[in-house]
């Protein structure tokens, strides 16, 4: 029997994981691979954005708490495990000029303090996969940005013996990462149409009339999950501070988007064991996209079992 195959998604805040790639990890699981959820902060500066919830006494009394609670009922929808790295959510700055942080919060740690916590745990874990965020943060969110850095050290890192001493006994190298690439011009394109089709208000119109300010990136990666849109969905509800459930995140059904968009995408930023690497500003043809963040993991697996 060979070796069961291990991936880890580190995300910034809880319900990051439920919104990239969620479906992606609950396929992974039902095909026997083990997948850990790695949450940087508890999302304790978030919003609550469900306007049901808002003037909750209980949300209120207890935001940190309640995301907890959410959290472990997204796990448990998912069937993923989970840990915390510990870090305070930094909150999302506005205004002109921006504030500055708060003390003491994620994106203000010095890297090496960030990330020696991850690189103990891809010691310990074993992830032969990584994902992530791009540099951007996918949005730039300072929690996000500093999400990226710390995935980035660690991934570099973990496998060397020299390096975090202390952090872990084993080195360790996981073999590939991923950045997640939740939206693209595409896919937006594809649910705005798809909406219109069906008669129904399109959220997204606005998102086009904007889009020219954004940059595309490259999609290496489309992982057919079809079977598990149910899942994500239900584990991003199960994030109720944090959606509206009559919001833009729910205006495609899952039987649309099982039509229409059937896959998540990401974008392969690191690998020792080949596939189609991004190289930054560049598109990737059809005909080099993978349908597998274990493709070369499973081959290099099973050469090791033939030595």
């Amino acid at each position: 029997m060979g070796e069961q195959l291990r991936l880890m998604a580190v995300h910034a805040h809880p319900d990051d994981e439920s919104s990239k790639g969620a479906a992606t990890m609950a396929r992974y699981v039902a095909e026997g691979a083990r997948v850990l959820v790695v949450s940087c902060t508890g999302g304790e500066r978030g919003d609550v954005l469900n306007p049901r919830l808002q003037d909750d006494p209980e949300v209120v009394r207890d935001i940190v708490g309640y995301r907890r609670k959410e959290m472990a009922e997204a796990v448990r929808i998912l069937g993923v495990e989970h840990r915390w790295l510990g870090f305070v959510d930094s909150g999302l700055p506005e205004g002109d000029p921006l504030p500055p942080l708060p003390d003491g919060c994620f994106a203000l740690e010095p890297l090496e303090i960030a990330a020696a916590p991850l690189v103990r745990l891809v010691r310990e874990f074993k992830p032969h996969v990584v994902t992530t965020y791009d540099e951007n943060g996918g949005y730039p969110h300072p929690d996000h940005i500093m999400c990226h850095k710390v995935s980035m050290e660690a991934f570099e890192a973990a496998g060397d013996a020299d390096r975090y001493v202390g952090h872990g006994e084993v080195p360790w190298q996981p073999l590939k990462l991923y950045y997640n690439q939740t939206f693209s011009k595409a896919k937006i394109l594809t649910y705005h149409q798809a909406l219109l089709d069906a008669g129904a208000e399109s959220p997204f119109a606005e998102w086009m009339e904007r889009w020219e300010d954004r940059d595309e990136r490259a999609v290496t990666t489309k992982v057919p999950v079809a079977g598990y849109l149910d899942a994500a969905d239900a584990a991003l509800r199960a994030h109720a501070t944090q959606v509206d459930p009559d919001g833009m995140w729910f205006s495609v059904p899952a039987e649309t988007r099982r039509q229409v968009w059937p896959t998540e995408e990401f974008e392969l930023a690191r690998s020792h064991v080949g596939g189609p690497v991004a190289v930054p500003g560049a598109t990737t043809a059809p005909d080099d996209v993978e349908d597998d963040l274990f493709a070369g993991v499973r081959e290099h697996l099973a050469a090791q079992d033939r030595r």
